[in-house]
């Protein structure tokens, strides 16, 4: 008897996992791509290609294949999820069946690119799942209830802002602003304030040590600092500085404003009764932009509505992937 292996995928912008049935979650690696410019060919993906961003010679290129959660290269990503899918099935690909997750709302377009670029890597049957139900899924949210429940998933290129209700999205927005944009907006503080270029790499690795969306306004408060090394905007030479999280925390209110605009929008468009449920059940916060420090109470400091961020939200996505694809049958709603 042959059986068709099942695999999961969250697709994301900064990163990708890999879910099998029956052994849970066996890959978790960068979405990144490096190829060579003279002949197209695919030189590093994941971990080994991240390594390369911002460190390559001209003729070798590391790029994210996704822009804003969207397929922004298509031939890239295709041979990226072939990668993924033979590392996750040790090179046996037999035409296993694959869902993956989709932004909230994504066009007929994006969704057509991302079931070609599956079936491209050799899959058989492609589901799709929409990311705010695979997060509340996978957040153990009871979403078949007649009750309201809001979910904002925070990756790296969409910030997914849903309202669940009987297994399907009632109100929901996808807001392009997320992780990324956070680390952008830390490269343009530190390059305008403090005449410091730095490289994506360590706007990320400053995010994640003193990232900070709601720093205390006590006195007595007692600021984290690190060390940042880069390029001196105007000398041209390396420099080293201190940097506060209180002059990062300030770079990110703006990106963490559009995305806090969006939480608003999904709320005031929800019907009275959902709305009543949400504010006692309060708002979840999953994927890996909720590991943001105090992100939680940003929100509920901005909206009144209590919220608070799942066990590992980094997997939240994939995990409601993996439940979904072994239980199809209960999930049929929720699957496109």
């Amino acid at each position: 008897m042959f059986f068709r292996k099942k695999v999961g995928i969250d697709l994301g912008t900064a990163n990708t996992l890999v879910y099998l049935a029956g052994e849970g979650i066996v890959l978790n690696e960068p979405t990144v791509v490096a190829y060579s410019l003279e002949d197209k060919r695919i030189l590093a993906v994941g971990e080994e290609a991240k390594e390369m961003l911002g460190r390559t010679p001209g003729s070798i290129v590391a790029s994210r294949p996704l822009k804003e959660g969207v397929i922004a290269d298509y031939t890239t990503t295709s041979a990226m999820i072939t990668y993924f899918l033979k590392k996750a099935l040790k090179g046996k690909v037999f035409w296993p069946e694959v869902m993956i997750s989709i932004p909230g709302g994504a066009s007929q377009v994006e969704k057509r690119a991302v079931v070609a670029a599956c079936k491209q890597a050799g899959s058989s049957d492609v589901y799709l799942i929409e990311e705010p139900l695979a997060a509340a899924i996978g957040a153990k949210i009871p979403i078949s209830q007649p009750s309201g429940h809001m979910i904002i998933n925070l990756g790296g290129g969409t910030a997914e802002i849903g309202i669940i209700s009987l297994g399907q999205l009632v109100v929901y927005k996808t807001v392009r602003v997320a992780g990324t944009k956070l680390d952008e907006a830390i490269i343009q503080q530190l390059r305008k304030k403090h005449n410091l270029i730095i490289g994506e790499r360590t706007a990320e690795d400053i995010k994640r040590k003193i990232g900070n969306a709601l720093v205390s306004e006590k006195e007595d408060y007692k600021e984290h600092v690190m060390e940042v090394k880069g390029r001196d905007f105007q000398t041209g030479l390396p420099k080293i500085l201190e940097i506060g999280e209180k002059s990062i925390s300030e770079a990110l209110q703006r990106p963490l404003k559009q995305i806090l605009e969006g939480v608003k929008e999904v709320l005031s468009q929800s019907p009275p009764e959902l709305a009543a449920d949400i504010v006692d059940r309060g708002v979840v916060l999953s994927g890996g932009t909720a590991l943001l420090t105090n992100i939680d109470r940003y929100v509920t400091y901005y909206t009144g509505v209590p919220s608070f961020v799942v066990d590992d939200p980094l997997f939240c996505v994939i995990r409601g992937v993996g439940m979904a694809l072994e239980n199809l049958d209960s999930y049929k709603e929720a699957i496109r």
